[in-house]
């Protein structure tokens, strides 16, 4: 479950705030619907977006109470989990990379 400053990285495109699937970013808030508010940053810590965010667009990357980098094992199976969202979009390359058929 994602948590207060985790590192996200996008798994969709946002184009009306100019963000493209693979950009990161912190969870800055956590609200009782289940939607999280992402802060998006430059390179200079400079905000460039804040998006409210359900958590189908995103995938955590950092756990911040943990202090760790997710590994590529756990990051492969919380997105395998997340296919049911993902299975249509034909921008998300993990579906090509993995072959799945999602009309089965």
């Amino acid at each position: 479950m994602p948590e207060l400053f985790d590192v996200v990285e996008l798994l969709v495109t946002l184009p009306e705030s100019n963000l493209h699937q693979g950009t990161r970013g912190a969870i800055v808030d956590c609200y009782d619907d289940g939607n999280y508010e992402v802060e998006f940053s430059d390179r200079s810590g400079e905000t460039i977006a804040l998006c409210t965010l359900s958590v189908e667009q995103f995938l955590v990357v950092w756990k911040s109470k943990e202090r760790r980098w997710l590994s590529v094992s756990e990051l492969l199976s919380y997105s395998t989990s997340k296919l049911h969202f993902l299975c249509g979009r034909d921008a998300y390359p993990t579906r090509t990379l993995l072959n799945f058929d999602c009309a089965v």
